[in-house]
């Protein structure tokens, strides 16, 4: 059997995972929220975890880590069109949407998009909304890393797998020579960083389930709340002040964290130039729309302030929580969101975007190019943490950026080409390109007006956002197909 056959086999580890969810969500139907929607999740779970144990029986003796780069890109892709497909059965059989609309749902929990059909969240059974949340957390920092994570004989192939879903033109060295080993690391700061979210959240004023329930949308920078209003329900300044905090986390580097946790030394955040240009970033633009609310009447300059903060980090960091009416501020406002949206957060974190590491890289190109017409013969490199960059590295860059655009321009005019106007299909392609979630125009309140071709179109989207473009495009590539 060839190596790309053994990699499609490999998807038997998230088929089986995502049964176990399930099935772990029909008990708690049936034990604790007591909804009667244990059927909803038993069924479809049964059917996974058979398929995944026949599965599993074939490829009981295949070599993985002879997993070659292109098997990973293949793999990656895979994992998350399957996960989003598999996770749209028990929300199609509770809410009776269509499947189209389900994988959607889906799609946009495991990306952390946040993007949603649905609307009437208040009224629905507590075990569907809280699998949606648990969903996003799942996906926050990346099915594949949990299957390395949890596959200690992947150590060797485990790591093209990691580089595969990892997003960021630069990776950082190894927090431990084995790559199971990493990603236990970095899963440890995940949970634990979840666990003092939901704590927050709770003295904060809200509910234990919505507590748990939000804190799963974000330190995986999600969105998805269990209100139609979302963070708006609690009219909590307290509960918005700790979004804001955990939000930020979430859409740093796991590693800085990780060092940060490890050295016990929190100046590293601001050493890492990265993170420092971010969290630059993120104040100034706030300061940008909190001076802009102002102009409108019915913002005092306090409440102008939290306001833009809360929603400026909220689109940043690709989270998509809503706390107002963002729908009714001016254009300009809303082009702002939108713009930093494509900014997005740090490499290695949960947040979606084209990542703040790539913006500097550009600007620092650009500012090279200005140098050399000045100095024409003098010798500039563009340095990163004071080290030159490497030009592949530059070009891969570039690329991105450039591609990043060019995707957003012929993504929006498919829309447009289902019926859409510009300004909702052009927002509608940047929360799904950069995981984001809200969008403006006539899907400011969800993405129901959307056609069936159009839903798929933003899925594919939210997936090719999710894994940075290359990683799904390269399976388009005849070359890739060249055993």
């Amino acid at each position: 059997m060839n190596i790309r056959a053994a990699s499609l086999l490999l998807l038997a580890i998230p088929v089986a995972m995502m049964g176990v969810v399930q099935l772990v969500f029909a008990g708690l139907s049936l034990l604790l929220f007591q909804d009667n929607e244990e059927a909803q999740f038993f069924i479809p779970a049964f059917i996974m975890l058979a398929a995944s144990g026949i599965a599993a029986l074939i490829s009981k003796r295949l070599d993985f880590s002879r997993i070659g780069f292109r098997d990973a890109l293949l793999f990656s892709t895979l994992t998350w069109a399957i996960i989003g497909i598999l996770g749209a059965v028990p929300i199609q059989l509770i809410t009776r949407i269509s499947f189209t609309d389900a994988v959607f749902e889906s799609v946009s929990a495991v990306t952390t998009t946040g993007a949603t059909v649905l609307s009437g969240l208040d009224e629905m059974p507590k075990t569907l909304l809280m699998y949606r949340q648990f969903l996003q957390w799942l996906g926050g920092l990346g099915i594949v890393i949990f299957v390395v994570a949890v596959l200690p004989m992947l150590n060797s192939g485990g790591l093209r797998l990691l580089k595969a879903e990892t997003p960021g033109p630069i990776k950082d060295d190894k927090l431990s020579p084995r790559i199971a080993k990493t990603s236990h690391y970095l899963w440890f700061v995940y949970v634990l960083m979840s666990a003092l979210c939901a704590l927050c959240y709770y003295l904060a004023g809200m509910t234990p389930y919505d507590a748990i329930a939000h804190s799963f949308t974000t330190v995986s920078t999600g969105g998805f709340s269990t209100h139609d209003a979302s963070m708006g329900h609690f009219n909590s300044t307290a509960i918005l002040l700790t979004a804001d905090f955990f939000m930020l986390l979430g859409a740093i580097n796991f590693g800085v964290h990780f060092r940060v946790l490890h050295r016990r030394q929190a100046g590293l955040y601001w050493y890492d130039e990265e993170t420092r240009w971010f969290i630059i970033i993120v104040a100034l633009l706030s300061l940008l729309v909190a001076f802009m609310l102002t102009q409108m009447d019915n913002y005092a300059p306090d409440t102008a302030l939290n306001t833009a903060a809360f929603h400026l980090i909220s689109f940043i960091t690709s989270t998509g929580f809503a706390a107002d009416n963002i729908g009714g501020w001016s254009p300009a406002i809303a082009f702002l969101l939108v713009f930093s949206g494509y900014l997005g957060g740090c490499a290695g974190s949960t947040a979606g975007g084209n990542k703040i590491i790539r913006v500097l890289l550009t600007c620092k190109m650009m500012l090279l190019e200005h140098k050399r017409l000045l100095h024409p013969r003098a010798v500039f490199n563009v340095m990163y943490k004071n080290k030159p960059v490497e030009r592949a590295v530059m070009s891969a860059t570039m690329a991105f950026m450039s591609f990043a655009a060019f995707s957003s321009l012929v993504l929006t005019m498919a829309l447009m080409a289902t019926g859409l106007d510009f300004w909702s299909s052009f927002t509608a392609v940047a929360a799904c390109v950069n995981v984001l979630g809200p969008a403006f125009g006539e899907l400011g309140s969800n993405f129901q007006p959307v056609s069936d071709t159009g839903t798929w179109i933003l899925s594919g989207a939210m997936i090719l956002g999710r894994l940075e473009y290359f990683t799904v495009l390269a399976l388009f590539l005849p070359g890739y197909w060249r055993f």
